[in-house]
């Protein structure tokens, strides 16, 4: 089957380096030590942070540091098709590790030998871009418990659809009948530092070279976003303390 190459329009209008609305919230769990709600469009992601605790079993301590570990999950009824099965699934399983393994390079847990921070994902709603809204939203439930990190990691999805380069892929657009490039990527604002990197398609070296460069400018103001919202809870909580006083 041939296709048209050329993808000139976005198909919900969108310009090619344009994001989707982000909206984003911490403190929305009120029992855990840190909480928060990352929206990409019409994907949702809450996250909780519950630590560090004790370890258990004993055999999976660490004397000498705490551990991380995440669990995402997608809803029964979060998909855009058919109802996703409840449970642990294989896929569900791989993006629980990439998350650990984006996140854990920013946490300091020296402090906390033989424990765990655990962080649980749940996408209550989803239209592409799961990994990257659930880590965003992990990054900024963590920095919601008051965990040292040395950045706030942010993640958003680049590819390219036929000819055109595009950034924050929805799902009709990696679901499209042609040529489909989908990378998403987490990134440290501050240094750079890839922490994600996955490839769902083929593409040439020039193309991955462009596409690292492009993820530079949503990473940031992702990042700008993450950091609003923790600014708004504190001075929230400024507010609140004046007035019982």
């Amino acid at each position: 089957m041939k296709y048209d190459i050329t993808y000139d329009k976005r198909v919900d209008g969108r310009k090619f380096d344009e994001l989707r609305p982000i909206e984003a919230k911490v403190g929305v769990i009120p029992n855990a030590d840190g909480s928060a709600f990352f929206k990409d469009g019409n994907t949702w992601a809450y996250a909780a942070v519950y630590g560090p605790r004790r370890l258990y079993p004993r055999s999976m301590q660490n004397p000498t540091e705490g551990i991380l570990r995440c669990r995402y999950n997608m809803m029964p009824f979060s998909g855009m098709g058919d109802r996703v099965r409840p449970g642990p699934s294989r896929r569900a399983k791989e993006i629980s590790m990439v998350t650990e393994k984006a996140l854990a390079p920013v946490l300091d847990l020296n402090e906390f030998p033989n424990s765990v921070v655990d962080v649980f994902i749940e996408l209550a709603q989803t239209d592409a871009g799961t990994r990257c809204a659930g880590i965003n939203a992990a990054a900024l439930a963590l920095a919601d418990a008051g965990l040292k990190m040395k950045d706030i990691p942010a993640a958003i999805a680049v590819g390219k659809v036929n000819n055109q380069y595009v950034v924050d892929l929805c799902y009709p657009e990696e679901a499209y009948e042609g040529i489909v490039v989908d990378m998403p990527v987490a990134m440290l604002p501050r240094t750079k530092d890839i922490t994600l990197l996955q490839m769902d398609g083929q593409f040439e070296l020039e193309d991955l070279k462009k596409l690292l460069e492009i993820v530079k400018k949503p990473i940031d103001r992702i990042h700008k976003i993450q950091v609003e919202a923790l600014k708004n809870k504190f001075k929230n909580v400024k507010i609140a303390d004046e007035v019982e006083e």
